[in-house]
């Protein structure tokens, strides 16, 4: 998916911040621990890090973390992948951490992609039009990127032009939470879809 594995955040380009992932810790009270301060030792402030290497128990205010899971900010969470403090050793958590980080990746996309199965579907006859007009104007990047962007620039008229009514007869026709499922969006982020595509301030 061309994302590293040590990432704060994971998103995909459908569903944006509506399912912004990322690897959660727990301690071993079960508890979700708040960021570790940083002192930069300057007197001009510290950094909080919420980043799940920095809680290796290494320092007073940084405690051990026995459980890494993914977590979205649509509240889902992921299995929990104990973390096993013997087999690390003195081997930083960074390092000895990033095959469980890299498995709540992987729970994290099976999570979206079960989002994905609960939405609307669309006509494969749509879905293929789309996929192949993609392909289509990949193919002309390759020997006319001008063009490729002149074909890009159709596609947002044209999305401007069939989403218009669309939005406005969704806004008027399904209830927020429905279309919020509908799209796997929340409902914030729903609200200012529609409102982008039916032209009309989301704040409203």
């Amino acid at each position: 998916m061309g994302r590293l594995r040590v990432e704060e955040t994971w998103t995909t380009d459908e569903y944006g911040p509506s399912h912004e992932g990322s690897v959660g810790v727990l301690l071993a009270d079960g508890t979700v621990p708040g960021p570790v301060y940083f002192d930069s030792g300057s007197g001009s402030g510290g950094e909080a890090v919420g980043h799940w290497s920095v809680y290796d128990g290494r320092w007073p205010h940084a405690p051990k973390a026995a459980v890494l899971r993914a977590v979205c900010s649509c509240g889902w969470t992921g299995p929990e992948h104990p973390v096993d403090w013997e087999s690390i050793g003195e081997t930083p958590f960074r390092e000895a951490g990033l095959t469980d980080a890299d498995t709540c990746l992987q729970d994290w996309d099976g999570h979206t992609a079960a989002v994905g199965a609960t939405t609307v579907p669309l006509p494969a006859e749509v879905t293929d039009l789309v996929e192949r007009l993609v392909e289509e104007i990949e193919k002309l990047a390759r020997t006319s990127p001008i063009a490729a962007v002149k074909a890009a620039r159709q596609l947002e008229v044209a999305a401007a032009r069939v989403g218009y009514w669309a939005a406005h007869d969704t806004h008027k026709d399904t209830p927020p939470d429905q279309a919020a499922s509908a799209l796997g969006l929340s409902t914030t982020d729903t609200r200012k879809l529609l409102a982008r595509y039916g032209r009309w301030s989301p704040y409203r």
